[in-house]
């Protein structure tokens, strides 16, 4: 998908973000807000958590079937580089967001709705990729979260071929993080139901 394709996709989520109340029903978190020690916590476990090395792994995986970057070619070298840029994207997104939310004051964490109704729920949780709550318990666009990941799609042109290392590719870089916290939010958000369901079985 090009980079229009995603601006298309994701303009109306942020405009959307910014009237968080339509889509978020409720009025703060419900756990308490997290302090500047804390927030380097949870950022050092998504950049050192056992999770982080598996989705590292299969997001190389992903790129190795589709031959992306070209240039790095097949193979355990070309998988290898796949690796270490899925990885290392995903550790300066944090380290930016880490420095961004602790100024800002703004949660870095994800907040289930509590309410009903699938759609409802999958657009709240999308559309938490995009907005985010303040310590304060206020809702509003999330500046670190989609700052970071912009900031780590140029960071990444440090180390990306020279066909991609240019503006556009670090903006759908950033896009496409976006898209997958999305995704990651919509499974957070069901992942609960499914544990219990699949526990009565």
């Amino acid at each position: 998908m090009g980079t229009r394709c995603w601006a298309l996709v994701f303009l109306p989520l942020c405009l959307r973000a910014q009237d968080p109340a339509a889509v978020a029903p409720n009025s703060t978190p419900a756990s308490p807000p997290l302090g500047v020690e804390d927030k380097l916590k949870l950022h050092v476990k998504r950049i050192i958590g056992p999770t982080v090395f598996l989705k590292s792994a299969a997001g190389a995986g992903i790129q190795q079937l589709r031959n992306s970057p070209h240039e790095w070619e097949q193979g355990a070298e070309g998988y290898g580089r796949r690796y270490g840029s899925s990885y290392g994207f995903n550790g300066f997104k944090n380290i930016v967001q880490f420095g961004l939310d602790s100024t800002l004051r703004e949660d870095p964490r994800y907040f289930a709705t509590g309410k009903k109704g699938v759609v409802r729920r999958a657009v709240y949780a999308a559309l938490q990729s995009v907005y985010c709550y303040t310590d304060s318990g206020r809702r509003r666009f999330a500046f670190a979260r989609v700052g970071s990941a912009y900031s780590a799609g140029f960071i990444s042109n440090l180390w990306e071929p020279d066909r991609v290392s240019t503006v556009p590719q670090a903006l759908l870089r950033g896009s496409e993080s976006i898209g997958i916290d999305a995704g990651s939010n919509v499974f957070k958000e069901f992942w609960p139901d499914i544990k219990k369901k699949l526990r009565r079985k």
